[in-house]
């Protein structure tokens, strides 16, 4: 179970201020604990601890950064448990679901641990004309300086670590908000962050009402900002960022292609698609929410997708024959089914699922869904797909692309030339040929286009974005 209350950390000391921000079970809606909650005093505080850790952090090598994020692997591990239980408990993640998120938090870590002692330069050929004759170009990259996280509600663990892990192996002071609703798998983090000889500032852990922390986006100290969350957020944090590098992962309403050349292999195309429209309650912005299925194939597809969506186990997210928990809150569960019941209304049909009882959203599958329609445009962010058939490839892909959203997309083909057609004319961030938009390995390059976001995660990737080119021009004789 959880500890009856958690304290934040401010520059890596746990401090327990509070008890003020409750965390509710969100499959029984009791409060599960209770977590301290940083006010505007706090923040400013650790930004300044922040700053005072430049130097400390400069001198700190990527060995012992490697230590650090290696400790982290170890303890990681051996928390393995706990770390599950608290994620099932406070985002009502099914516990199959939540210790596969453990398992990505490690190999998030593991790949930083890798990646911390080979951030190289370059050396840059000059004498590219006679007047650069003698001289040398050298590059290195450098910690950018104090960052500041927000992370989201739906992967409260590695989609931190996705954050701290590569800002640990770059060596920049970070001070993170993680969301309200589901606190407690960072503040652990922060936990075992805090047994290790980081310098002082170099990580803080603040939970905060958004309303009271707007200096994790207005406050110059901070030289970059990386927010995952919603694109309506994410964009109005943009505005407000100032001079700051800005980093935003977003949502978006992910496609799966399904060609013709499928016959033989609907069961897994099937298997594939239920995991990537439902895992997790479908609270996933790679959530697989339409689904495009060649019309040689579209009924006998239909058929078998029916069948494995009523077969969804939904209930106590604790009992690992649970594939579908409840949603993060009630209130999310209303606006789907206001959604749904719209879409309806206009003359789509559901034909799998359907009743929602609270925050509990049975998987559901639609089909004659209005393309004008909220549940069509807009993120669903809940256990809802749509089917839809197509005649033509070309055409298919731009259904794919007539979205707001461009973060990344399935197709299931035998075709190369169809693979390749679709990662060239998709406007996507991903393509995943012969899997669903949901897959996502911790080292891969991982972000969106359109109102999906700027910039990519992916351990390397975000290295580079916590860190600035520096050069140095030698003249060889002066």
């Amino acid at each position: 179970m959880l500890n009856k209350t958690y304290p934040y950390y401010l520059a890596n000391v746990a401090v327990a201020a509070n008890t003020d921000l409750e965390v509710t079970d969100k499959f029984s809606g009791e409060v599960a604990t209770r977590v301290a909650m940083a006010d505007a005093a706090a923040i400013d505080k650790a930004i300044g601890y922040a700053v005072d850790a430049m130097p400390a952090l400069r001198a700190f090598p990527p060995f012992k950064r490697q230590a650090v994020l290696e400790h982290c692997v170890k303890r990681f591990r051996e928390r393995y448990d706990e770390l599950a239980l608290a994620l099932c408990i406070e985002a009502g993640k099914p516990i199959n679901d939540s210790k596969g998120e453990v398992t990505r938090l490690i190999d998030t870590f593991k790949v930083a641990a890798e990646e911390s002692v080979r951030i190289d330069g370059e050396i840059i050929n000059l004498e590219i004309s006679p007047r650069a004759k003698g001289y040398h170009g050298y590059v290195k990259r450098v910690p950018i300086g104090p960052c500041s996280f927000i992370s989201p509600f739906n992967f409260p663990l590695n989609l931190t670590a996705h954050k701290v892990a590569p800002a640990i192996a770059a060596g920049v002071p970070f001070v993170l908000k993680p969301a309200s609703r589901t606190p407690v798998g960072a503040l652990i983090m922060g936990e075992i962050l805090a047994e290790t000889d980081l310098p002082k500032g170099a990580f803080s852990i603040l939970p905060a009402h958004r309303d009271g922390a707007d200096l994790f986006t207005t406050d110059e100290r901070f030289k970059l900002l990386s927010f995952t969350g919603s694109p309506a957020v994410g964009w109005e944090l943009k505005k407000k960022a100032g001079k700051k590098k800005v980093i935003l992962e977003l949502g978006g309403n992910a496609a799966a292609i399904v060609d013709g050349d499928q016959g033989g292999k609907l069961d897994y195309v099937v298997d594939r698609l239920a995991f990537g429209a439902f895992y997790q309650s479908g609270q996933s912005c790679i959530g697989v929410q339409r689904i495009l299925v060649h019309a040689k194939i579209y009924d006998a597809l239909r058929e078998k997708l029916i069948a494995k969506t009523k077969s969804l186990v939904m209930g106590d997210p604790k009992d690992e024959k649970t594939f579908v928990g409840p949603m993060i809150s009630e209130s999310e569960s209303n606006r789907l089914a206001g959604w749904m019941e719209s879409a309806v209304q206009a003359g789509a049909k559901i034909v799998a699922g359907g009743k929602v009882d609270g925050a509990m959203f049975e998987a559901t599958l639609l089909e004659d869904v209005k393309r004008d329609s909220d549940l069509y445009r807009k993120e669903a962010f809940g256990p809802v797909a749509i089917l839809e058939r197509f005649d033509d490839f070309d055409a298919a892909l731009a259904t794919v692309n007539d979205s707001d959203f461009g973060l990344q997309a399935g197709v299931f083909t035998d075709s190369l030339a169809h693979a390749h057609r679709a990662w060239d004319l998709l406007d996507v961030g991903g393509v995943v040929i012969n899997d669903v938009p949901s897959f996502r390995v911790d080292n891969m390059p991982y972000g969106g286009v359109k109102d999906s976001g700027l910039g990519r995660e992916g351990v390397r990737y975000a290295i580079e974005d916590m860190t600035e080119m520096r050069l140095m021009v030698m003249r060889e004789t002066w």
